[in-house]
């Protein structure tokens, strides 16, 4: 197992396009970082980066203590000791899963009892003990994604590196193997990166969480932490769906600018924020909506542990998480903002006033 260490990395290409711009992180031995972000954002890029598909254009970047990759080296991606599992499992149909799970073995050279003692184990992880002689065209999707992870790790990588893993397999199956991914990096303590567009999966499974857009790093921390401090109104809006306004704070009262909604100082727990321009970012789960004239439901889903309501609240729609009874499309409310976070528009990524 091993540590990875990116410094100052950034990726240019040839035509001029930043892929990654001065990107410093360090993921722990042992530990599951999660990359999520908006399409182009560069998550898949800083993985093949990692990988050793791209030379970055400046900076560095180590497996532990080895230098892999900076302006003048580039480790070839078979050298680096990596385990990786694409969208596509890329088993191949004309082999065995056995067969399948001892190609980087064989690869390497290990003796052939080495090498069947190590696929039994590894089968035995991921829950497919006994299909050692199938053929893959016999399994279901999530089997096959099986094989391709038993031999991602059947070499005992340094780094197990996940590009959108899951998101071909259909729930419930996606999330049953959520549950056996982490349960299995765990028990072995695997180094993961994961790359994934699905924000819950990415705040499920992951120690930390790298929120990425425009090839920079916005935020990096725990999922509680993003969850309830997002360092900026886009990385609330990412992650939480949260209700960007903007305006002006003053008098402990935040005016959204060209629109008639009012956030009174009862309504905001921002403590000693400041005043001026800027914006409030409020989650869905900190508005309360009431039987009133203030706004209109125009949006209302089911959910099981609450309801994905949106009202237009004049002119701006704001997002709810409502629990108990569903609202109806175009119920007339009253809305309540129980908790936001304001942003100033001189500041830097980080809120000057967070909830207490």
């Amino acid at each position: 197992m091993s540590s990875v260490t990116l410094t100052n990395v950034g990726l240019t290409y040839p035509d001029g396009t930043v892929g990654l711009d001065g990107i410093d992180l360090a993921i722990a031995d042992g530990e599951f970082v999660a990359l999520v972000g908006p399409s182009g954002s560069g998550k898949t890029t800083l993985l093949r980066a990692i990988a050793g598909f791209l030379r970055p254009t400046a900076g560095s970047i180590h497996l532990g203590e080895a230098l892999v990759a900076d302006g003048s080296t580039l480790v070839a991606p078979e050298k680096r000791e990596l385990g990786m599992v694409f969208q596509q499992h890329a088993v191949w149909p004309h082999w065995s899963v056995e067969r399948n799970v001892a190609y980087p073995l064989r690869l390497a050279g290990v003796a052939k009892a080495e090498r069947q003692a190590r696929v039994a184990e590894v089968m035995a992880l991921v829950g497919l003990e006994g299909f050692e002689k199938r053929n893959p065209a016999t399994l279901s999707g999530g089997q096959r994604q099986r094989v391709a992870l038993a031999r991602a790790i059947v070499g005992r990588p340094r780094v197990l590196l996940l590009d959108e893993a899951l998101s071909a397999l259909d729930e419930p199956l996606r999330d049953s193997l959520r549950l056996e991914l982490q349960t299995l990096t765990r028990s072995i303590g695997l180094t993961v990166v994961h790359v994934t567009h699905d924000r819950d999966e990415a705040l499920a499974l992951a120690d930390r969480v790298v929120v990425l857009d425009g090839g920079r790093i916005q935020q990096v921390g725990t999922p509680p932490e993003l969850v309830s401090t997002p360092a900026s109104p886009a990385v609330a809006t990412f992650l939480s769906d949260a209700t960007v306004f903007t305006g002006v704070l003053h008098a402990g009262v935040f005016s959204a600018s060209g629109h008639g909604c009012r956030v009174g100082v009862d309504d905001l727990e921002l403590g000693g924020a400041g005043e001026g321009d800027g914006s409030i970012a409020v989650l869905p789960e900190d508005v309360t909506l009431t039987p009133g004239t203030g706004a209109t439901v125009t949006s209302s889903l089911y959910g099981r542990g609450s309801n994905d309501v949106v009202v237009d609240w004049n002119g701006i729609a704001v997002r709810c998480r409502v629990p108990g009874r569903r609202p109806l499309v175009g119920e007339a409310v009253d809305v309540r903002v129980e908790r936001a976070m304001f942003y100033p528009r001189a500041a830097a990524a980080q809120p000057v006033g967070t909830p207490a």
